[in-house]
C-alpha cells in the first residue's frame, strides 16, 4: 500500500469523529475573534494528542505543534473557524442554532479537517523528522485574524504554510490550486457627496448631491477600464447608495460603498488612488464636497510556485489524478494571504459539491450544503502535504 492510500485509508477510519465534529460547530456558530465555543470543541477534539498547544490571548487563535522524532523542517497548516453574519436556510438536523449565524463558507469542515490531520499525523509522530503547527484561527471573514495570530508568534520558524478552502463547485475529491495570484486582495471604500438640501420642486436654489453621486459611480467605472491594465485587473462594485428621507426634500447628503478587488499590488494601489481622485473632482465639478474613505482589507492571496506545484502533485497521487491547475484567479479573498506574504506556501480548493446539487449554492448563499466525502480527502490532503514537506521541502 502507497503512502498516500494509507493516509486516505486513515482519514476514512476517523472520517464519522470529523464529520460529528464538524456538524457539532456548524449547529453552534460563532462570529469574529472571539470563539469559545468553538475553541471547545477544537481542544475537545485534540485532547490526548502529543501536542504542544498554545491558546492565543487577543484571539480565540490555537496553535497546536506535533512534534517529530528527529529535528528538520517545520511546516504549518491552516484551518479557519468563524461563521457568517447571515441566517440559514437549510433543512439540516445539525443547523445552526444561533440566529443571524452560519457556516455557510465551510470554516467548520476546514476546522474539523485540521483537527482529523492532526491525529493521523500524530500517529507517525515518532517517524517524522520536523515539525507540523497547525494553526487554528478565528475571524478570517473580514476580522484580520491571521495577521493577529501572526502578530503573536504564530508562524515563527515555519517554513513554508498550506491552507484548503472547500468549495461547493467542484466534485468531492477534485482539488484546484495555481501559482501566482490565486486570491484577490479585498479593500473597502465609504464616500459621502455633500450639497446643500432644500425643496425638491426648486433644484436650482440647492446643491443637489444626488445625481453627482450618480455621476460618481458611472465615473469610477470608467475609471476602471481606462486606467487599470486588462491584464492586470481589478473590480470595483458600489454596492450601497444611502440618501433621503422623503420624496419631496433634496437632502444635504448621499452616501456611497463599495468593495474593490485587485490581483496585484500596483493594480490595487492604483484603483485606490483613483477612487480619491475621481471622488473629488466630480464633488467639485459641481459645487459640492466629497470625503472618502478607502479600508485596506486582505492582500493579494500569493501562492509560492514551488508551493503550489507540490500541493498539485501530492493531490494528484492521492487522488488518482484529481489535481486541477486553475486557469484564473478567484476574486474572492482570504486573510492567510498575511501568511503567504512572510513565508512560501500554497491554498488549494477542495471539492465538496453534493451529489446532483448545481453551482447555485455556493459558498457565502445561505443554503450552501457539502459533502462530507470531500473532508476525507482534505485530512489526507494536509497530512500528505506536511509529510511532503518535511522530507523534500521545496524544490524547484
Amino acid at each position: 500500500m502507497t503512502e498516500q492510500n494509507e493516509l486516505l485509508k486513515a482519514a476514512r477510519e476517523i472520517q464519522p469523529e470529523i464529520v460529528e465534529l464538524r456538524r457539532l460547530i456548524h449547529s453552534e456558530p460563532e462570529l469574529g475573534l472571539s470563539l469559545p465555543a468553538t475553541r471547545e470543541k477544537v481542544l475537545a477534539g485534540l485532547k490526548g494528542l502529543p501536542l504542544d498547544i498554545v491558546l492565543h490571548e487577543k484571539t480565540s487563535g490555537i496553535v497546536a505543534t506535533l512534534q517529530g522524532g528527529r529535528p528538520g523542517r517545520k511546516v504549518l497548516l491552516r484551518g479557519d473557524m468563524d461563521a457568517l453574519p447571515m441566517p440559514e436556510d437549510t433543512d439540516l438536523p445539525f443547523r445552526s442554532s444561533n440566529e443571524g449565524a452560519m457556516h455557510a463558507c465551510g470554516h467548520d469542515a476546514h476546522t474539523a479537517m485540521l483537527v482529523g490531520a492532526a491525529r493521523v499525523l500524530a500517529e507517525r509522530r515518532e517517524s517524522l523528522e520536523g515539525e507540523v503547527v497547525f494553526m487554528f484561527q478565528p475571524g478570517e471573514e473580514g476580522f484580520h485574524g491571521a495577521r493577529y495570530m501572526i502578530e503573536e508568534g504564530a508562524i515563527e520558524g515555519c517554513d513554508a504554510a498550506f491552507a484548503l478552502h472547500i468549495t461547493p463547485l467542484l466534485p468531492p475529491g477534485i482539488i484546484a490550486t495555481r501559482a501566482g495570484a490565486a486570491m484577490a486582495s479585498a479593500d473597502f471604500f465609504a464616500v459621502t457627496v455633500r450639497g446643500q438640501g432644500g425643496h425638491a420642486s426648486m433644484p436650482h436654489d440647492c446643491v443637489d448631491p444626488i445625481p453627482v453621486a450618480c455621476e460618481i459611480v458611472q465615473a469610477l467605472q470608467t475609471f476602471v477600464t481606462r486606467r487599470v491594465s486588462a491584464v492586470d485587473p481589478v473590480v470595483l462594485t458600489v454596492t450601497q447608495i444611502h440618501a433621503g428621507t422623503t420624496i419631496n426634500v433634496i437632502p444635504e447628503e448621499v452616501k456611497i460603498a463599495g468593495t474593490l478587488r485587485a490581483l496585484s499590488e500596483n493594480s490595487r494601489q492604483i484603483a485606490q488612488e483613483g477612487i480619491r481622485r475621481v471622488v473629488e473632482h466630480v464633488a467639485n465639478a459641481h459645487e459640492t464636497t466629497a470625503e472618502v474613505d478607502v479600508i485596506q482589507g486582505y492582500p493579494v492571496t500569493i501562492n509560492d510556485s514551488r508551493a503550489a506545484r507540490m500541493m498539485l502533485d501530492v493531490a494528484g497521487e492521492l487522488t488518482g489524478g484529481g489535481a486541477i491547475e486553475m486557469a484564473q484567479p478567484i476574486m474572492g479573498a482570504e486573510d492567510f494571504s498575511y501568511v503567504l506574504n512572510q513565508i512560501p506556501g500554497a491554498m488549494g480548493f477542495l471539492g465538496v459539491r453534493p451529489e446532483g446539487q448545481g453551482p447555485h449554492a455556493p459558498c457565502h448563499s445561505n443554503r450552501m450544503l457539502l459533502d462530507e466525502e470531500g473532508m476525507v480527502y482534505g485530512v489526507a490532503l494536509h497530512a500528505a502535504v506536511a509529510l511532503h514537506m518535511l522530507e523534500h521541502g521545496l524544490t524547484d
